[in-house]
């Protein structure tokens, strides 16, 4: 009797958990979005403390993080400044402005190292060229015999196939289920498999942890 109200229990607790645990984890990586974004939008209320209380803007009454009301109104500011400097990169005041900027940052010790570096890799994602992710491949990682989903980022790996004689592609292997890291690997140019399948539904089936295999199913490209 105890083992079938057991089994019941189990069966039950098993049922509501695929059903809740989409939506805790959407919730939980929603709340992680927020906060890391928040410790540093909320410096852009700095002025806030001179029109108002600090008990009434800071959890603790004196410094620190803030009450979430003031920190969605600070992203909302970000996303309107982000907005407004997208407006004037339209016109030439702001170009020049802009350049002015950038040039200023690269002069910078230290600074233009990490400034000129994270420039480098938004603009082969945001360029639209080459090295940008265009490309959902196949690849014998760790090992040979097993298999994982990357996405080719760059066909030329001039210095590597100088050394090794082989024609290499870089390969990014994203990790799962939240692909904002993974590994770096060259893999020679005939050990690649192109995939048809998008980029989008590459993430998709890495973020599902290839439960979604039935909808967006990697095939080797003819």
């Amino acid at each position: 009797m105890n083992k079938a109200l057991m089994a019941r229990w189990r069966a039950s607790f098993l049922t509501g958990l695929a059903v809740v645990l989409p939506g805790v984890i959407t919730l939980a990586v929603v709340k992680w979005l927020f906060g890391t974004v928040s410790s540093f939008t909320d410096t852009l209320l700095f002025f806030l403390p001179y029109f108002v209380s600090p008990k009434a803007i800071y959890q603790d009454g004196i410094s620190g993080p803030m009450f979430w009301h003031w920190s969605l109104l600070a992203l909302l500011l970000a996303v309107a400044l982000v907005t407004v400097i997208g407006v004037l990169t339209r016109y030439y005041f702001g170009k020049r402005l802009i350049a002015w900027a950038d040039h200023l940052m690269l002069r910078v010790p230290v600074l233009n190292k990490i400034y000129g570096t994270i420039k480098q890799i938004d603009e082969a994602f945001t360029s639209g060229k080459k090295s940008s992710f265009k490309t959902v491949v196949l690849v014998e990682y760790p090992r040979e015999g097993i298999y994982s989903i990357g996405f080719i980022t760059s066909e030329q790996a001039d210095v590597v196939e100088k050394k090794t004689g082989r024609k290499c592609v870089c390969v990014f292997i994203p990790t799962t289920p939240l692909p904002s890291g993974g590994f770096l690997i060259l893999v020679p140019e005939e050990k690649v498999v192109k995939l048809d399948m998008s980029v989008a539904d590459g993430f998709k089936y890495i973020i599902s942890i290839g439960a979604l295999a039935n909808e967006s199913a990697p095939s080797p490209l003819k």
